[in-house]
């Protein structure tokens, strides 16, 4: 139940709509409770009119609620047994009407509430995931953070609504009965409530194995959801290694998992629903009997009206009871879907902005001196007292291997991950003393692995710009070379396109990438690999693009392949997280290193690709 206690802010926001909603739960149980009063006043008036035989006025009056008194008291003067119990009937039915109506505003009040607690928290959630930094998402499926945001969100609004209105129900009704049955006979009303305590005792024990299995399911939920989204999105890799039927037995084993904990829980809740309903019959039974034996052998004060009201009281208790199970279901299982929510809602993320955090305007002179760094999840050294000086302006390529740490370099630049050691700083101010959102607008960036969004191929060129111009848009599009393949599309720029972008090649999200990057025109442009996917003759007429995009802006450009036709300032060759070499073209060609068996070897490919023969 601690766990919940994350949810007091909601319901102080809508604590007027939380409290009218009580207050309309007390009205409808209010009127719900007068019913058998009225129908024991109408039984003991035929009793008495009739003269029916075995019939024995009571000692004294009851002690009915005095709305109902002085309903009584008016029914007196009208003489007529007939018209009394037609209109007794039609009280009763308008009591009915008006526990409805506000049962109807109840629900309309604390059911709502909980929408919009739903609303707030799915969007608290949603909000504090995108401040998690990257280190936290190669930590987490997707899957797992679909759950907590949907399902473990969904069964807390179970509690801030069904489970908040059924308990308010159960008190408000227990409450006016037990005070009713007390004013009507207190005996009877102890031997009639024996059986609840041992209903508390049960409800104390099986919540408890509630929990533990409702934490198991929601565990196994995950699991579940995340072999899904896997499955989903690696589609097409599964089909093409003939793979379909090792991931069903994958999802199968999964799903028999969540199964065996649903099926584990609902036995226990089979048991435990029906226990309650047998106690709450039990309570019944004790009426009758015990009434019985009471007006049979004249004493108490009791008659069948006494009788039959104390069987609708016990009827009437028999839902909200019967419910406690149902209510202590749902709240053990928001307390553990919530614990699952505050496990992600206190985690802080490991990149922030420091306090006093400043803009900067970024031109492009940037200082990396002895750098290191270890990826938190791996613990693999990406970078080893790595030092370069870039001037604004200059173009820089950083080729080297495969896991060199080329693209770590992007990613400590736009500052996804912090340093172990040195210092990176931008216009001579540390990285870590510049906000991260303005250090990151003021960069472009396209990554090696390109990733577009479910919308339109507009939409997806103009993603880091606001109101973007859909000139400006064809302009970037004519900048990377994928004008053309649009204007070929059905809806030519508002053409919807799949899922990260399935529905086109590698070459064309590559290129669009590349046109989103150049549309929000920055000083400083990143280039992680992005022409891997495209042909030669696209290649360098993009090539030739940023030649003249590129003039006044300074690039970086990490790449695997050496682009001749692109004029660098400095060429960095890393290997294995350190610099391996640092000059022009012609300087590294000079060393006879590491570059120039790279540049070697790629003049060679493209010869043998020139002349196959």
């Amino acid at each position: 139940m601690k766990h919940l206690k994350a949810l007091n802010k909601y319901f102080w926001k809508y604590r007027i709509r939380l409290g009218v909603g009580v207050i309309f739960v007390f009205l409808s149980n209010y009127f719900n409770v007068l019913s058998p009063q009225v129908t024991g006043f109408v039984i003991d008036f035929v009793q008495r009119s009739l003269q029916l035989p075995g019939y024995k006025a009571p000692a004294r009056p009851p002690d009915y609620d005095r709305l109902v008194e002085y309903f009584i008291s008016w029914m007196e003067g009208i003489g007529s047994t007939g018209r009394v119990v037609a209109l007794c009937g039609v009280t009763i039915l308008f009591l009915a009407l008006i526990r409805g109506f506000f049962l109807f505003l109840m629900r309309q009040t604390i059911i709502v509430m909980s929408r919009y607690i739903e609303y707030d928290q799915k969007n608290e959630v949603y909000s504090h995931y995108q401040k998690l930094d990257t280190a936290f998402y190669k930590k987490n499926s997707t899957g797992d953070l679909m759950n907590r945001i949907s399902e473990d969100v969904s069964r807390v609004r179970m509690f801030t609504g069904p489970a908040i209105m059924y308990l308010a129900n159960l008190v408000a009704i227990i409450s006016l009965s037990v005070f009713f049955m007390l004013k009507r006979d207190t005996e009877l009303t102890m031997y009639v409530l024996a059986p609840l305590p041992i209903l508390a005792v049960t409800i104390y024990f099986v919540n408890n194995t509630i929990n533990k299995k409702s934490e198991r399911i929601q565990e196994s939920l995950s699991a579940l959801t995340t072999n899904a989204q896997e499955s989903y999105s690696g589609i097409r890799v599964i089909k093409s290694f003939v793979q379909e039927k090792a991931m069903l037995g994958f999802f199968t084993r999964n799903s028999e998992e969540y199964k065996k904990n649903a099926i584990s829980l609902a036995r226990v809740e089979a048991i435990y629903f029906p226990s309650i309903t047998l106690l709450i019959g039990l309570s019944t039974l004790m009426t009758i009997m015990i009434g019985g034996l009471y007006y049979i052998h004249g004493g108490h004060n009791i008659g069948i009206n006494t009788i039959v009201e104390f069987v609708m009281y016990i009827n009437m208790l028999t839902f909200p009871v019967s419910a406690i199970g149902l209510t202590a279901s749902m709240i053990q299982r928001a307390a553990a879907s919530q614990k699952r929510i505050n496990e992600f809602l206190k985690t802080e993320p490991v990149i922030q902005n420091d306090k006093g955090a400043i803009d900067i305007i970024i031109n492009g002179n940037i200082s990396f001196q002895n750098v290191s760094f270890i990826y938190p999840h791996t613990r693999i050294r990406a970078l080893s007292n790595f030092n370069l000086e870039i001037k604004k302006g200059q173009k820089i390529a950083i080729v080297g291997r495969t896991g060199s740490g080329k693209s770590t370099i992007a990613q400590l630049l736009l500052r996804m991950y912090d340093i172990n050691e040195g210092t990176i700083s931008f216009e001579g101010v540390d990285i870590r003393k510049i906000d991260m959102h303005g250090l990151r607008r003021q960069i472009s960036y396209v990554p090696q692995d390109v990733f577009l969004f479910s919308d339109t191929v507009s939409n997806n060129i103009s993603f880091g710009v606001d109101k973007a111009k859909q000139e400006a848009v064809l302009d970037a599009s004519r900048q990377a070379s994928v004008d053309r393949e649009i204007a070929g599309f059905s809806s030519k720029f508002e053409t919807l396109i799949g899922e990260r972008g399935v529905t086109l090649s590698g070459g064309q999200k590559q290129r669009i990438s590349i046109a989103r990057a150049l549309l929000k025109n920055p000083g400083l442009v990143i280039f992680d690999d992005c022409l891997s996917a495209v042909d030669a003759r696209t290649e360098k007429e993009i090539i030739s693009n940023l030649n003249q995009y590129l003039q006044d802006k300074t690039a970086i450009i990490i790449t695997h392949r050496i682009f001749s036709l692109l004029h660098f300032d400095k060429i960095v060759v890393l290997d294995d997280g350190k610099m391996a070499e640092e000059g022009t073209h012609e300087e590294l060609l000079a060393l006879n290193g590491q570059y120039a068996s790279l540049y070697n070897r790629q003049q060679e490919q493209e010869k043998v690709l020139m002349n196959p023969q």
